[in-house]
């Protein structure tokens, strides 16, 4: 009688819901394809597939590549580049969007909204289209004892610039409207207590916000680990350049090994994966909390 009941309880199988999972699949498939690939290639001599073709069952697999890749790249020295661009665009990226943020969502002026637009609007701008001013912007721009080259061009500091500039927008429109979903009557409450400004955007209101400010904080990292156009238009200097860049040492002038490019490539994108396994869930939550709210 059970087994009756429990056959008729159980929900059907919809044709609908077998295209979904199906297309789900073939969808992550296509995906994982190319960096399944690339893995297959790392782990094979050139000398194998040069002879049999990529396409052929692997005689040996081996790490070889993986460490004649790191060494011939000189990959820890670029990875130290990488980290002192990222690390400090991220940060100050994230704070002063979180100021502009807290200013046009907390606070009703009439300039609050146009200044989320001109903000927001900034990320409309392509790249391409303002690089020639910037770069003679760069060259004219003198920091003697500040940065090795003596200008801004050729320099970690301006590379961290120009990230901050191009993505405050984006941070400050998603910071703006998670802020919004807060409560009014938090910093209400604070400011008949007496609390300054700075107290009700730091010990209230940011605290509040480290979903939001993970997921951000996320994409970034992965959005500037990943740049290569502005590394390659305002960095001059090959000892200077981030860790995108490196990957040129393993191409020679008349020959390139594809199976260590293709190692190489797998080894860069470690950190990426570190930063988004460590910050997975609040990254999902930052996704998901206010989402449905103004």
């Amino acid at each position: 009688m059970s087994a009756t009941l429990a056959a008729k309880q159980r929900t059907p199988v919809r044709p609908a819901r077998v295209l979904l999972h199906t297309f789900l699949v073939v969808t992550s498939l296509a995906w994982l394809a190319p960096l399944l690939w690339a893995l297959y290639a790392a782990l094979r001599p050139y000398a194998e597939t040069s002879e049999k073709g990529y396409v052929s069952w692997p005689d040996k697999l081996s790490l070889d590549n993986f460490t004649d890749a790191f060494q011939q790249s000189d990959m820890l020295h670029y990875f130290g580049n990488t980290l002192l661009i990222a690390v400090p665009a991220v940060l100050v990226t994230l704070f002063l969007s979180s100021c502009v943020a807290f200013y046009v969502s907390r606070f009703d002026f009439r300039v609050n909204l146009f200044l989320l637009l001109v903000f927001t609007a900034g990320n409309l701008l392509p790249q391409q289209v303002i690089i020639t001013p910037l770069y003679r912007l760069y060259l004219l721009v003198d920091l003697p004892g500040i940065t090795v080259s003596g200008k801004l061009y050729d320099s970690a500091l301006g590379l961290v610039l120009i990230h901050v500039a191009f993505q405050s927008g984006f941070c400050a429109f998603v910071l703006s409207n998670y802020m919004r979903s807060l409560p009014h009557e938090l910093t209400e409450a604070a400011l008949v207590d007496g609390a300054s400004v700075w107290r009700l955007y730091w010990q209230i209101v940011l605290p509040l916000c480290k979903p939001a400010m993970a997921a951000l904080a996320t994409l970034l990292s992965i959005w500037i680990y990943n740049d290569f156009f502005w590394a390659i238009v305002l960095i001059s200097t090959g000892d200077n350049m981030p860790i995108t860049s490196a990957l040129n040492n393993l191409s020679g002038q008349y020959f390139t090994d594809p199976n260590l490019v293709a190692a190489g490539a797998l080894l860069t994108a470690i950190p990426t994966l570190i930063v988004y396994f460590a910050l997975q869930r609040q990254f999902v939550s930052g996704l998901t909390l206010g989402a449905n709210k103004g």
